[in-house]
Parts: C-alpha cells; sequence; structure tokens
C-alpha cells in the first residue's frame, strides 16, 4: 500500500525487478515512478509549484501566514533569490513547523574538514593548475575500521573556479562515506549542491520530506536548506561514495528544447520532489553543522529540524533517476556535439557560455552512416570532468577510467578516443548498433577552467595519470603520409616533403 504523505510504500510481488545496468528505465515495465528499493512517494514536474502536507488540513488556505497556523504550527519563510526578482526566477517556499528554524543555541566554530576548498581565486597558492588530461582511479571509501565518516567529513574537493562570495563560480566534490548523521544536520550556505549517487544507497532527510538515493541517480540540494544523509546499510555493506557539483550564484535549469519540440532529454515530469514527513524517532539534542566557505559552525538544538508538517512553493530539492532521459542523436551522419546530452545546464554571466552543463551518456543506438562514430578528436573551449557511475573500465579517455574515478581535461586540451576499436572504426561495416550498454557515465562542461586542490592531486593517493603517454598514440599513425593519390599530388605542386621526394 502505498501512501501519498511522504509515508513509506510498501510493494507487493509484481514490483518489476530492476537489472542493472538496463537499457532504458521503461524496460523494466514498472508502474511506479521510482526503483523498488525506494520507499517514499513523490511529487513531479521540474519548476513546479509544488505543496505538501502529512497532516490533512495543515496548509493554510489563500494565505501564508495566518495568525495562527493550524495545529499549532509556525510558519517560516525561505527565499532562494531576492524579493524583487522577475518572476521567472523568483525562489521561495513558505513551511509549517513545530518549532522555527530559529529555536537553537548560538554558532560557534566547529571542527572543520581540511580536504574542503571555497577559494579558487589565482591567488591562493595551494591550488595547481592542469593545462592537459589527467585520470583518478575510484577514490577509497573509509573503512568502518578506521572510525566514522559521515558526510561532513567524507566530502572532498577535488577542484574549482571562482568564489562563493562573488557569487560565480563552481566546484568539484567527492563523497566518500562509511556512516550516517545521527542527530545532525547539514547547511551549505554558499551554494547549491548536485549530488550523483555512485556507490551505495542514501536516504536524505531533507526539511521537506525524504529522498532516497542510489546509483543512476542525481539529487540536487539548494543553497541554506538543511538536510541529513544517511546510508542504508542493506545496499551499502562498503559505506557509499558519489560526485557533488557547487554552484555558486546560479541554479540548475532544463536546457531549452528548440527544434527538437515539446519532449525530450530529462522531461520535466520526471524530476521527482518530496513529499511532508517528520522525525519522531530521534530524542536528545540536535547539532546543526553549516558550512561557509571552507569552515564550518555548528549550533545545538533541543529538538530534530525535520519537523515541517506541511509546505508549499519552489524552492525545493528533487531528484532524477538518469536512466529516463531520452537520448537524441543523428539519425542520418555525423557525430552529433555532446551537448545533445546535457540534463541540466547552470548559467553564467555569459550569456553564451554556461557555467555547467551536466550530461549523462547511457545505453542508446548508434546508426550514422558514411560516418566515423566515435567522439571526433577535438578541443574544446569548456573543460570537461568526466565521472563513470557503473560499467566496464576503459571507454573514456585512458583504461584507468573506472566506476567511482574520475577524468578532466582543461579547456583546448586535444584529446579524444585512444584504442584500437578507434581505428577499426574508420573501415568498420556500419550496422545500427546499441552503445554503452551496461555503463552511464556523466560529464560537466563548464566555461571555466579548474583549479585543483593538494588533495586531488596528492592526498587523495588515486591520482593515476597526468596526461596520456606519447606511446599511447602510435595506435593512431600519419596515414597521409603514406597515401600514394595525395604524394603524387604533392609531388606535382612542389609540396612533397624532403622524406618523401627520397621514397
Amino acid at each position: 500500500m502505498a501512501s501519498t504523505n511522504g509515508h513509506t510504500a510498501t510493494h507487493d510481488a509484481t514490483t518489476p525487478s530492476f537489472r542493472q545496468p538496463i537499457f532504458h528505465w521503461t524496460d523494466a515495465g514498472s508502474k511506479k515512478a521510482t526503483r523498488p528499493e525506494d520507499p517514499y512517494e513523490y511529487l513531479c514536474g521540474f519548476g513546479n509549484e509544488h505543496q505538501s502536507e502529512l497532516v490533512p488540513g495543515a496548509l493554510p488556505i489563500g494565505q501564508n501566514s495566518p495568525q495562527k497556523c493550524p495545529y499549532g504550527l509556525y510558519a517560516e519563510q525561505i527565499t532562494g533569490s531576492s524579493f524583487a526578482a522577475n518572476r521567472a526566477n523568483t525562489m521561495r517556499n513558505f513551511l509549517y513547523r513545530r518549532r522555527p528554524a530559529a529555536v537553537h543555541h548560538s554558532y560557534s566554530r566547529a571542527e572543520d574538514n581540511p580536504t574542503l576548498t571555497a577559494s579558487f581565486l589565482p591567488k591562493n597558492e595551494e591550488l595547481h593548475t592542469i593545462p592537459s588530461q589527467v585520470s583518478w582511479t575510484a577514490f577509497e571509501i573509509p573503512p568502518k575500521s578506521a572510525g566514522a565518516v559521515d558526510f561532513t567529513q567524507g566530502l572532498h574537493t577535488l577542484g574549482g573556479s571562482g568564489h562563493p562570495h562573488l557569487r560565480e563560480g563552481i566546484a568539484y566534490h567527492i563523497f566518500a562515506i562509511n556512516n550516517s548523521m545521527p542527530n545532525k544536520a547539514f547547511m551549505n550556505i554558499d551554494g547549491d549542491f548536485l549530488l550523483v549517487a555512485q556507490e551505495g544507497h542514501l536516504d536524505i532527510m531533507t526539511e521537506f520530506g525524504h529522498i532516497y538515493l542510489q546509483p543512476s541517480e542525481l539529487c540536487v540540494i539548494q543553497r541554506g536548506l538543511r538536510f541529513q544523509v544517511n546510508i542504508v546499510e542493506k545496499y551499502s555493506p562498503n559505506g557509499a561514495r558519489g560526485y557533488v557539483v557547487e554552484t555558486w550564484g546560479t541554479k540548475w535549469e532544463l536546457p531549452e528544447l528548440g527544434p527538437l519540440g515539446g519532449y525530450g532529454l530529462g522531461n520535466s515530469r520526471d524530476f521527482l520532489f518530496p513529499t511532508a514527513d517528520i522525525d519522531t524517532s530521534s530524542t536528545g539534542e540536535w547539532t546543526i553543522v553549516t558550512k561557509q566557505l571552507h569552515k564550518y559552525y555548528a549550533a545545538l538544538q533541543p529538538h530534530t529540524p525535520f519537523d515541517v508538517v506541511a509546505w508549499h512553493g519552489n524552492y525545493i530539492p528533487y531528484k532524477y533517476d538518469m536512466t529516463k532521459f531520452v537520448a537524441q542523436n543523428t539519425a542520418s551522419v555525423d557525430h552529433t556535439d555532446p551537448s545533445i546530452n546535457t540534463v541540466l545546464t547552470a548559467k553564467s554571466r555569459d550569456e553564451n557560455a554556461p557555467l555547467a552543463d551536466f550530461l549523462v551518456f547511457g545505453p542508446r543506438w548508434d546508426v550514422a552512416e558514411n560516418t566515423f562514430r566515435p567522439p571526433y578528436f577535438h578541443r574544446n573551449c569548456a573543460s570537461e570532468f568526466l565521472a563513470k557511475i557503473y560499467g566496464p573500465s576503459g571507454g573514456g579517455r585512458s583504461e584507468v577510467f573506472v566506476p567511482g574515478g574520475a577524468s578532466y581535461e582543461s579547456g583546448f586540451t586535444p584529446h579524444g578516443s585512444i584504442d584500437e576499436k578507434t581505428i577499426a572504426a574508420m573501415d568498420a561495416k556500419l550496422e545500427p548498433r546499441k552503445i554503452f550498454l551496461g555503463s552511464l557515465v556523466i560529464m560537466l562542461e563548464s566555461c571555466r577552467s579548474l583549479l585543483f586542490t593538494d588533495w586531488a592531486m596528492k592526498d587523495s593517493g588515486v591520482l593515476a595519470a597526468e596526461d596520456i603517454s606519447a606511446d599511447a598514440w602510435d595506435v593512431i599513425p600519419d596515414r597521409f603520409g603514406e597515401n600514394e593519390e595525395a604524394q603524387k599530388y604533392l609531388r606535382a605542386i612542389g609540396k612533397l616533403s624532403p622524406v618523401q621526394q627520397k621514397k
């Protein structure tokens, strides 16, 4: 029996069994919007005004802040934009809770996370520039024998650009944790978090209800919202790991569809929002940890922060299953630019260059005729950060591209696929085929070149390679120099190289 108020839902024996990996979400034939492991109910629709109440009648009708709220609740507003922002960019909500969030003791400095970095200005001499390519093998999940590591201490900064106080920029982090956050909540007042689960299942409690996150899913938790990351032990025997993209001064949006029409890519109805729920099981004092820049501050309070009985608005955390992505590609010739795989985009102050595009590469058909089907060699003005959620090793920029690791190419760094299959594709018989079977890869394209931390380049211990060995490119010879027709023409116009003249 499923509930519409955020309580757990029980699944019967007819629930489809999701096999990972699948070609597309629809393969499972599910009649439910989430995977069987997810016990929660959600609201759907990106960009919508949503509302939810755990107890019927808890939401005031026709106004936001009545003299007395139903059931003795307190009204509280959270704004994610200025009061005078235009309607398209106005982000806010009203919460109806048992105690106002203001009920807490004074903030004090808490134990910092030494692997967090917030300032990516060039004057920070602890940062590293990377003019080419780097790869990391899988980031280590701390064993439980090493002590409890929750989300606040298991968050590690790889790199970024900009500064939160300038309200423009981006940071890439990974999280690797082995413990939940009992009686602790986290709030980032710098920017929005986009989380991607890679290993393990998470039950994320927010002020708006639960979000269940597992590999293949992403979740966005906006600036200033409190949340708690808990590990689902049944599906996370080794802990949990994933990626976090932090953006400052912008918000994630769906890309414009243009000539694609009304549907495709990440459809708005497939983005899911939590339903109101409250914590009634915890007892004792709670710690609210706030991240400001790279520093942590903590405040104690005698009650749970997850006591919101009802809410309405559009400044709400959400999640999306990337296997629902409706991939688009050429139906005739040529290799379509990777931007066709954009799930979400975050604008920058340059209207022609987004701060970041979040892309997904999953199973799809490849049918191009008379075409070199692998990604063409290119020098992209955007920087590229890639991570494999699941799938076999390799298949990216190098053989060390593995699930739980990452790779990065700076802007204008020449790159492309490098293996025997790439060369073979020039002579392969072109038949329709499915590609990326059993794989799911994410990519962040940014107009910014990143600066990287000591943790990324040294202390993580998993930096596998800086650039690709020149010997690896021996599989891509100079074929023009061996082409008789071309050399005959060069001889005729006096452009033959001295080496060729001797042949």
